[in-house]
């Protein structure tokens, strides 16, 4: 099968097309041959040699597909040869042909092409198990999510919304605040012109905001605790602005305030599961009715993966980079 390696760590010309082999399949995994897959942060990482993958999984990057079941034992997780599903990956997702745990699988859902599948589960599975699960956040509660056009930002930002919470966004730009607006952010913030801990002390009579997303952390830590809510929580998922912050605890103290994070790849299977089914019961329904859509913004053939960590590190993209494979229509 083509595939993507990384045959170098460093810049993006560092991935190249290979041959590899078909994958083996273990017990529980299911052979999908792949129409589409997801280009993430995580990804880019990796290429940069700061981001291995877990114990025993490929070096093939990729973290989330959409295809066909070729082989497998699909029958005992519900599914059937030949059916049509997205997938998260612990990795070898930049390939024709990817192994996934059955129970990560899930169909496509109706009225969505394989592409628009592709986009769903890195970052699906990422807001559910930190909003949801790790910041429990309540009926009534609001959301700031930092960096809102990105592919996290932007299905953020429409889940909230699709369930009823208020929700801001930053972003690096006034025509990227806007395309946050647009995707139900109640206000986007140009983090360039504006300090989001005013806006959202304005919007919200200095109570704060009781959930924030972030995908920074260095020096926005001490500012998102600052724009809290009284048991507001803080929920850490990336380290662009670095991985060292000083803060002032005593608000967390006497605010009652938590600061959190995770990372998902090297979770165990079972818990990753445990994410799909609340998935399958509680958003596929919203994605089935487009309460919430696909914001994809750029396409790339495989051969061209360079191409688009190019423009994943460029930072001028709102939503989901995609590589579209020839194996069957995406």
């Amino acid at each position: 099968m083509r595939a993507i390696e990384i045959s170098s760590f460093g810049s993006p010309s560092g991935l190249r097309v290979t041959e590899r082999p078909v994958p083996h399949l273990l017990s529980g995994e299911l052979l999908i041959r792949v129409a589409a897959a997801g280009i993430n942060r995580p990804d880019v990482l990796q290429r940069q040699g700061k981001y291995p993958p877990p114990p025993a999984v490929t070096d093939i990057p990729g973290l989330e597909i959409a295809g066909e079941i070729v082989a497998g034992a699909a029958h005992e997780a519900g599914l059937h040869l030949g059916q049509q599903i997205c997938a998260l990956v612990p990795g070898g997702g930049y390939a024709e042909y990817c192994a996934v745990p059955a129970a990560l699988c899930l169909p496509v859902p109706a009225g969505w092409s394989l592409l628009e599948a592709a986009s769903l589960p890195e970052t699906l599975f990422t807001v559910w198990s930190n909003i949801f699960d790790r910041a429990h956040i309540q009926p009534g509660e609001s959301l700031l999510v930092q960096g809102g056009t990105s592919g996290i930002g932007v299905m953020a930002i429409q889940l909230a919304t699709a369930l009823g919470h208020r929700v801001w966004a930053t972003a690096g730009s006034e025509e990227k605040a806007r395309a946050c607006e647009r995707l139900g952010a109640e206000r986007g913030i140009n983090y360039r012109t504006e300090d989001f801990v005013a806006v959202i002390k304005d919007m919200t009579q200095s109570r704060g905001v009781d959930v924030i997303l972030d995908m920074v952390g260095g020096d926005y830590i001490a500012r998102e605790l600052d724009c809290l809510a009284d048991e507001g929580r803080l929920v850490l998922i990336a380290l662009l602005g670095g991985a060292r912050s000083q803060i002032n605890l005593a608000p967390i103290l006497m605010r009652r305030l938590s600061l959190t994070g995770s990372t998902l790849r090297g979770r165990s299977v079972t818990f990753k599961a445990a994410i799909a089914q609340q998935l399958r019961w509680r958003v596929w329904p919203l994605l089935e009715t487009r309460s919430i859509k696909p914001v994809i913004d750029r396409v790339f053939p495989l051969e061209q993966a360079a191409n688009a960590h190019e423009l994943m590190e460029s930072g001028t993209h709102i939503g989901k980079i995609m590589l579209s494979l020839d194996t069957i229509r995406a």
